[in-house]
């Protein structure tokens, strides 16, 4: 459970927003969270009289009801770009594969889904549900152990792996030929996590790249011999230009869930419910023929052998 306390508006004179939060935590978090909030408790017990509590369902259990943080608006936490999931199309308007997915989601609950972009290391990290910036996050996340403790996920609705992108005729085709290289990676995403894993092996050097869009600059310019990404952009990005191909995948089985508050059971259920609806009645292979052309892949193709294997995930 969160509230929020806002004494701006009731005691204009005090001019102070106080939130106090109780997520669902391990014991080590809730303790140190207990000392964190003391000296707030102490301020909020003294504008009492002039507190708004307002719930956000930091703490719900599936079936309970589903709390926004804002009023007739599924906020939703994204990072721009990261094409066919979630980028800006010729018109401004964001568009993609997650957003069609989280749209069934706002319709069912008779809301209109609102996107915020925002840094993926907030995301990944748990900041922006700490910051009670966003009810959900939808940004091609992969379900990793790390990011389980901060945040909670759906059942995984995308099969990735990992790749490697490099300019059209390079002598690079894996992680081998980049010895006194250097890969281009993106900042915060398991890829990055695969990369660093790797380069002692391999002997490359790593740079960092804030976006995917950024990163696929730097190998088409040179700046670095090589990029590593989830296979499922790299692929869709090399079909559009002509500079850039896909070299090789790896083989690191990852899957891709929607991501919510650490203890927000009723919309985790809620988010499951439609995935498995739009699953069962064909609207989740309309979206995946939409934006990839084909069906989805079946449960055995989305298991075959790829590339050389590892056990890191993809963004």
């Amino acid at each position: 459970m969160e509230w929020h306390y806002s004494f701006t508006d009731q005691c204009p004179l005090l001019g102070v927003k106080i939130v106090v939060r109780n997520p669902r935590r391990k014991p080590a978090q809730r303790k140190l969270r207990s000392l964190a909030v003391l000296p707030v408790l102490a301020l909020a017990a003294t504008a009492a009289g002039c507190a708004e509590e307002v719930n956000t369902a930091g703490n719900t259990q599936a079936g309970d009801k589903v709390e926004l943080i804002n009023e007739g608006q599924l906020t939703v936490c994204t990072h721009l770009p990261y094409e066919p999931f979630q980028f800006r199309n010729e018109s401004g308007k964001t568009v993609g594969f997650d957003v069609d997915l989280v749209d069934l989601v706002a319709e069912d609950l008779g809301v209109q889904q609102k996107l915020v972009d925002t840094s993926f290391e907030g995301i990944e990290t748990g900041q922006v549900f700490e910051a009670g910036d966003c009810d959900l996050a939808a940004a091609a996340i992969t379900i990793t152990d790390d990011r389980d403790r901060v945040m909670d996920f759906s059942q995984g609705y995308f099969d990735a792996d990992q790749a490697l992108v490099v300019q059209s005729g390079s002598d690079v085709a894996g992680l081998e030929d980049l010895d006194g290289k250097v890969l281009g990676v993106q900042q915060g995403t398991t890829g990055e996590e695969y990369a660093q894993e790797n380069k002692d092996k391999y002997g490359y050097q790593t740079r960092q790249y804030e976006d995917l869009e950024l990163l696929q600059q730097g190998v088409q310019n040179g700046a670095v011999a090589a990029g590593i990404n989830d296979n499922s952009v790299l692929l869709y990005a090399t079909k559009e230009r002509d500079a850039l191909e896909v070299s090789t995948e790896f083989d690191t089985g990852e899957q891709y869930g929607i991501a919510v508050a650490d203890g927000n059971g009723a919309l985790q259920a809620k988010v499951d419910e439609i995935i498995d609806a739009a699953k069962q009645d064909g609207r989740y292979d309309d979206i995946y023929k939409k934006w990839f052309g084909e069906a989805p892949p079946s449960d055995d193709e989305s298991s075959g052998d790829g590339g050389e294997g590892s056990d890191a995930g993809s963004k």
